[in-house]
């Protein structure tokens, strides 16, 4: 996971990608009307673009988690233990 990544991933710690998304969605729906000054229209902005990155890292993360899945010898599915060569 990259430096970015991880620090827009603490940063909306408190937020799921479903919150992150919504909150995404009502910025869009805000700027697209235009009825927002250029100050307002470049807030959004950038409270988009943080929350871009928040859905970036929830989706890294859920795939890290997709890719240690491993079959036990029940045919079970479990979490491999991370090791360094896996973490990107």
């Amino acid at each position: 996971m990259s430096k970015a990544v991880r620090a827009a991933s603490a940063a909306g710690a408190e937020w799921s990608l479903e919150e992150a998304l919504q909150k995404l969605e009502t910025i869009v729906e805000a700027m697209e009307a235009g009825d927002l000054p250029l100050e307002g229209t470049l807030t959004r902005y950038e409270e988009g673009m943080k929350l871009a990155a928040v859905c970036q890292a929830r989706l890294a993360e859920a795939e890290l988690k997709i890719k240690q899945l491993e079959k036990t010898a029940a045919g079970d599915l479990a979490l491999k233990p991370v090791t360094l060569g896996n973490a990107e």
